[in-house]
């Protein structure tokens, strides 16, 4: 079975076996594929040996952390990851995105809004996969992003970054020198149907900002519009 025709397969991770039983049995019900892990150092052996197309990740996690977790596969994988935390408090959300997570969702939540966080965030992905084949090489001031190969090179150096950074960064560089409203970016990248915080938003920009400027707090690249949104510069 080719990748197009598989089910799309789920890494959910998480120390609460009957938490997995139950959410398995409702992401099967849905059509999709799920493996599953109950700390860290499982769920790094299981992303490698299963590619998964999205992971479900809880923050708190014996042998190695959910945070560490992240980091460790954004070293090498843009594949989306939505970080399961029982903890509300902005700090942990906060250093969820900031080592790579894309989305959060926080515990106890509804299964619905669960699964429709799920299908919005791979449904983004296939959308972009599809739109990159024609989709021009954008080079600007010493930034080039290659939407074909999922490529970025800054100052001549190559530069990995997460699917919702490489989104961003492809929007804002395809309106250079023009306001990109955070309204705007919010339905591009995430979906008109995004419930998160609109914090999520910052902390992807401050992330792509650390790849992109020389100096990440004084940026001269992407510049924040007050009470509007962003401007690559020109």
């Amino acid at each position: 079975m080719s990748d197009e025709q598989r089910p799309k397969r789920i890494l959910v991770v998480d120390d609460e076996p009957a938490f997995i039983d139950a959410l398995t049995i409702s992401l099967e019900a849905e059509g999709y594929e799920v493996v599953s892990a109950l700390d860290g150092f499982e769920a790094l052996e299981r992303f490698r040996a299963t590619k998964p197309d999205l992971i479900l990740l809880d923050l708190m996690l014996p042998r190695i952390s959910g945070v560490d977790v992240c980091r460790d596969i954004r070293g090498s994988s843009s594949v989306p990851i939505i970080m399961v935390t029982a903890k509300s408090s902005e700090v942990d959300v906060v250093v969820g995105l900031e080592v790579g997570a894309d989305d959060y969702i926080t515990k106890p939540y509804r299964i619905r809004e669960l699964l429709a966080r799920i299908r919005a965030t791979l449904r983004r992905v296939d959308e972009a996969r599809e739109l990159a084949g024609g989709s021009d090489v954008l080079d600007i001031g010493g930034v080039s992003l290659d939407a074909e190969r999922h490529e970025v090179v800054v100052d001549g150096t190559p530069t990995s970054m997460p699917l919702k950074e490489f989104e961003l960064l492809e929007i804002l560089m395809a309106n250079a020198g023009r306001v990109v409203t955070r309204e705007i970016l919010f339905d591009r990248v995430w979906g008109y149907d995004y419930v998160g915080e609109s914090k999520t938003l910052d902390v992807h920009i401050k992330r792509l900002r650390s790849k992109v400027e020389v100096d990440p707090s004084n940026p001269e690249r992407i510049v924040t519009i007050r009470g509007l949104g962003y401007k690559y510069a020109t």
